[in-house]
């Protein structure tokens, strides 16, 4: 017996970081993606057919977010500003964060940010 994944019944990728934002859940509200090789953007298939609402790339200082939406009977991602999983956040200030040099400087101006 042979045992594998066919080209369209491939494992699920996995993410960098994925949350589940609401107990309960049976698959993440969120993935996150660093992308260091190729592949990023195409990845948004594979995390269609799993259903996970909302996807965020990283690449090269620059932070990008995609939400699933239902458009003419048909799931698609589509790159939004703001994200909908994580309401509130305010990405340009994460981005800011993330590319600090100094990890200890970066989480004290995101915890002061959260504090105002």
């Amino acid at each position: 017996m042979v045992v594998g994944y066919s080209l369209y019944d491939r494992p699920p990728p996995e993410a960098d970081e994925s949350y589940k934002l609401a107990p309960g859940r049976v698959r993440p509200d969120l993935a996150i993606e660093v992308v260091f090789t190729s592949g990023g953007i195409n990845k948004l298939e594979a995390y269609k057919r799993l259903l996970i609402p909302e996807v965020w790339f990283w690449e090269d200082g620059v932070l990008e977010v995609y939400h699933l939406r239902l458009k003419d009977n048909a799931l698609d991602y589509e790159r939004v500003s703001s994200s909908e999983e994580v309401k509130g956040i305010d990405l340009d200030l994460l981005l800011r964060c993330i590319n600090m040099v100094n990890h200890v400087d970066a989480i004290k101006t995101f915890q002061q940010a959260l504090q105002k």
